[in-house]
């Protein structure tokens, strides 16, 4: 079984010089590759004269983290991907929990390991934590991380269970099943693509993974920081393309409606805080999906897993009408 590490980079030679050590030390199983979105700064030059072992893919365009992953990953014939960001610390020993996943059932088509906060070791981090899942109304969450509210790492989450979607910080991949699946959706450009990617393997029947024998850490926020409004437009455009393309039918309208009011709540409740760009960044993203909806809906297989697909019916209730704060509490 062949193993490819790919590492999307744009303009990040800081965070290749700080985070790239780690993966060439610790990942003899497979082969590095750094997948160029077409940097402007130096970054091929760095890794040139600096990580003559890493295989270089130059992208000819930024097309965000979907086109750039699609465009670089149909290059290469190893049997497994393992989608990397470039600001992420690996561990010693990370990569074969991983492998064994996929080596002891062939229906999991992808795996996570566990993802801790590089400025905070002892704590989850928000990019998919321990491993996803979604509510009904296509809210995503974590075990160790429910909205911005992030779990102390306890071993609490060490097991190795099935989950919804695995993040795209750290997510191993059959090659066959991501091209089966059609890969990255390029219309999402960044944030939530990883996790519609699943909900396709989900309605394939497919197996997605959490193993928490295996460490990773993610600084986050590497190419566009949290509080940034172009982020919030993203996770809640793409949040809600995503519901469209992948829930099943029955139901789907009044889903999408109560989406709606949840998520002017929730831009009612970022102009409270005063940010108000946030605000702005919720009404954008709806103007962004009534545009594009049709297209989505066009999108939708003629095959939909009926299995339930959510863990949790509101989130949203969970956390804010009733305080749950943490996963194992829902």
């Amino acid at each position: 079984m062949k193993v490819a590490v790919v590492i999307l980079n744009w303009n990040g030679k800081a965070l290749l010089e700080e985070f790239l050590p780690s993966v060439v030390k610790n990942s003899a199983e497979a082969e590095v590759y750094v997948a160029d979105n077409a940097s402007t700064d130096d970054s091929v030059a760095f890794l040139e004269n600096r990580f003559p072992q890493v295989k270089i893919i130059q992208n000819k365009i930024n097309g965000g983290f979907a086109k750039g992953y699609n465009d670089a990953l149909q290059h290469l014939e190893e049997d497994i991907f393992v989608l990397l960001n470039s600001d992420v610390e690996v561990t010693p020993n990370w990569l074969p929990p991983l492998l064994k996943e996929f080596e002891k059932d062939k229906n999991v088509a992808a795996v996570q390991p566990k993802i801790l906060d590089y400025r905070r070791k002892d704590h989850f981090e928000y990019a998919g934590a321990a491993g996803g899942f979604i509510d009904a109304f296509g809210y995503p969450y974590c075990r160790g991380r429910i909205f911005d509210t992030l779990e102390k790492d306890r071993g609490q989450y060490d097991d190795i269970v099935d989950v919804f979607w695995a993040t795209g910080a750290c997510m191993a991949i059959r090659k066959k099943d991501f091209m089966d699946a059609g890969g990255f959706d390029e219309d999402f450009f960044a944030h939530q693509e990883e996790i519609d990617l699943c909900w396709r393997l989900f309605n394939h029947r497919k197996k997605v993974k959490a193993a928490g024998n295996s460490t990773v850490y993610h600084l986050g926020g590497g190419t566009l920081n949290n509080m940034h409004p172009r982020k919030t437009f993203l996770n809640f455009r793409n949040s809600l393309f995503t519901l469209v393309k992948n829930a099943p039918k029955k139901g789907l309208l009044t889903k999408i409606l109560f989406r709606l009011i949840l998520d002017a709540a929730a831009g009612i409740r970022l102009l409270l805080l005063l940010t108000p760009s946030h605000t702005a960044a919720i009404i954008r993203a709806h103007f962004s999906f009534y545009r594009h909806l049709k297209k989505m809906w066009k999108k939708r297989e003629k095959f939909q897993n009926n299995e339930k697909y959510y863990h949790q019916t509101t989130v949203v209730g969970a956390y804010y009408l009733k305080g749950i704060k943490k996963f194992s509490k829902l």
